[in-house]
């Protein structure tokens, strides 16, 4: 448990909050470009490393843009 947040932290809530906010507002939402830019350098990594491959690279890179963006 944190002080400044005495119910701990509830990043699950947070994260279902944010993925149906980017469900219903699409390219509107705040979340949604960053995320998409994750994902468009996570799949050039994938494709310039050979252990990686596109897809993989692309889901890496916007589930790291999504994880920042709802600790803030």
């Amino acid at each position: 448990m944190d002080e400044r947040n005495p119910r701990g932290n509830d990043w699950v809530e947070n994260a279902k909050t944010e993925i149906s906010g980017m469900a219903k507002g699409g390219l509107e939402h705040p979340s949604t470009k960053p995320v998409l830019a994750g994902a468009a350098i996570g799949a050039l990594a994938g494709a310039l490393l050979p252990v990686i491959s596109l897809p993989i690279g692309a889901l890496v890179g916007a589930g790291f843009a999504f994880y920042n963006r709802i600790k803030k």
